[in-house]
């Protein structure tokens, strides 16, 4: 993999994400600059589905780094980020050192708590040497994990390194692009907020969610696209959701209907597939049927009323 110079500006930055296809705002682009101007790691936060995670994927690929990713969860701890021994091996060699009875106690543990035998997770991952470039390093959904290993994380965020009690402290020769994600189901200390530079990535607008549509569902029909969009809208602004949806919702409803052959929002069709883009039983409901037809025949007012002020215009 060869690796991409670092954008030299924020236009830069935004056309580097246009070319992975990323339709960014101005302030995105912007925190994202500095972020790996002044090798800070990057916190983004919000609703989950607005292409936070998307966003360290898409800067691996511009600048050809590799991508190590550590999905947070609850319970994970050191063994499974950081780094474990090879017990087996270990046990290997401690039975051969006897056989030949070798009974250096110091030197056989020495000996087994060897590089050799130490399996590596993702963070000592990012922290390795690679040639193409210090990886892009993704913490996804850390608000999943518990707070002891929100606070472990903090040595590796503030001067990463870690520090392993059988070998010593592993540092990194340059930082890995860190992009840390939470979709905020608990608060993130402010120990660790301090050590990064803060973004909030919000549900688009309709002009940039319709732009999404057009990028990632090229084979949508163009009043699909504009109808599915101007729906998600009208869901986000009006109705109280127990779980709003995303873009990633948007861009499956989009793609589901294209393949069923829509060319515009039938809302029959909407109802039937409300599945697609509502991800709960009490927010289908709520929506469902004679709901979904009355925003429909608003949309198809509101797009009517567009073109006739167009047309007056010109």
């Amino acid at each position: 993999m060869t690796a991409t110079p670092l954008p030299a500006s924020i236009d830069e930055t935004l056309t580097l994400l246009e070319e992975a296809g990323y339709v960014a705002d101005r302030a995105l682009a912007t925190v994202l600059h500095l972020a790996l101007k002044m090798k800070r790691p990057l916190f983004l936060e919000g609703e989950a589905g607005v292409g936070k995670t998307e966003i360290a994927k898409v800067l691996a690929q511009t600048l050809g780094r590799d991508l190590i990713r550590l999905q947070c969860y609850e319970g994970l701890d050191v063994n499974s980020a950081v780094y474990e021994w090879n017990y087996a091996a270990q046990m290997v060699e401690i039975r051969i050192s006897e056989a030949a009875g070798d009974t250096d106690h110091a030197e056989l543990s020495k000996s087994i708590f060897d590089e050799r035998y130490l399996i590596k997770r993702p963070v000592l991952q990012a922290l390795e040497p690679s040639l193409s470039g210090p990886p892009v390093f993704l913490i996804d959904e850390l608000d999943r994990a518990d707070e002891a290993f929100e606070a472990f994380l903090l040595e590796v965020l503030a001067d990463s390194q870690v520090t392993i009690p059988e070998l010593g402290t592993v540092k990194a020769a340059e930082p890995p692009i860190v992009v840390i994600t939470t979709n905020r189901t608990r608060e993130v200390h402010d120990a660790l907020k301090r050590r990064c530079l803060y973004h909030w990535v919000d549900y688009p607008d309709a002009e940039r969610e319709l732009e999404i549509v057009r990028r990632k569902v090229p084979g949508a029909a163009g009043r699909l696209a504009e109808d599915v969009v101007a729906f998600v809208q009208k869901l986000r602004a009006e109705e109280e959701l127990f779980k709003q949806p995303g873009v990633a919702e948007t861009l499956d409803w989009a793609t589901a209907l294209s393949e069923l052959n829509e060319i515009a929002l039938d809302p029959d069709m909407a109802s039937d597939t409300l599945g697609v883009l509502l991800k709960y039983q009490d927010d289908i409901e709520r929506v469902r049927g004679s709901k979904v037809r009355q925003m429909v025949d608003e949309i198809r007012k509101d797009t009517g009323r567009a073109q006739t002020k167009a047309a007056s215009a010109g």
